[in-house]
């Protein structure tokens, strides 16, 4: 069994799971926390009522925070040819084709986001096994297979999140660092709740939004009031 550390039963102690607070509460109460000696990622959890299962109930894309995510994501591009030099320019972090295919397939997987062109997917389609469990697969509905390579690279680089829900219903995703001003996460944290609530599908049906929490990466969760 794990043993937890002194800074998090310090934290937990902090916390009345019963109680449910306002952005700005959580996020003020988030600051008390012991800090560990690196620059956390604050990150939001949501469940959801929603049956991915059932395809118009499925929940996935993208958003640029307004704040961004406080780090340079490390972005990988499949293309050839002229698209290649395209994602060169554009900055991608590693660019290639049947070779880089084949370097995913090995194992490699010091990368954040995985773009390509529509006409390699029947290439990268081969590396399912590889990326889908790790939410990399590259996806239409994540921005990330796309003939505009250029502004996908430019837009993940700056820190656009792509989320998806889970089995379960459950997304999370990352709205900042500990070292953002308070009123910077306020901002990340209902900007992400107010677009998830827009992309509400249309078939669900009942309550869309069960619980919602914040923590930090080595924090307990502080839940937020959902109305």
């Amino acid at each position: 069994m794990a043993t937890k550390s002194k800074r998090h039963v310090k934290n937990t102690k902090k916390v009345d799971r019963t109680t449910e607070h306002t952005v700005e509460e959580a996020v003020a109460l988030l600051a008390t926390f012991d800090k560990p000696n690196f620059d956390e990622t604050v990150e939001i959890s949501m469940k959801l009522g929603v049956d991915t299962k059932k395809a118009d109930q499925q929940i996935r894309g993208t958003y640029s925070l307004p704040n961004g995510i406080g780090k340079t994501q490390r972005v990988i591009a499949f293309a050839e040819g002229e698209r290649a030099k395209e994602a060169e320019a554009a900055g991608a972090d590693f660019v290639g084709g049947a070779d880089l295919v084949k370097k995913v397939q090995d194992g490699w997987l010091e990368f954040d986001v995985a773009v390509t062109t529509p006409d390699m997917m029947k290439h990268v389609g081969k590396l399912g096994r590889q990326l889908g469990p790790k939410g990399l697969m590259p996806s239409p509905k994540g921005g990330t297979v796309t003939q505009d390579l250029a502004t996908a690279i430019q837009e993940f680089k700056a820190g656009k999140i792509e989320y998806r829900a889970d089995a379960l219903g459950n997304i999370n995703a990352p709205v900042g660092k500990r070292s953002f001003p308070e009123q910077d996460l306020v901002s990340n944290i209902n900007a992400f709740i107010e677009h998830i609530l827009e992309n509400r599908p249309a078939a669900v049906k009942g309550r869309f939004l069960h619980r919602v929490s914040i923590s930090a990466s080595m924090s307990p969760g502080i839940r937020l009031a959902i109305g």
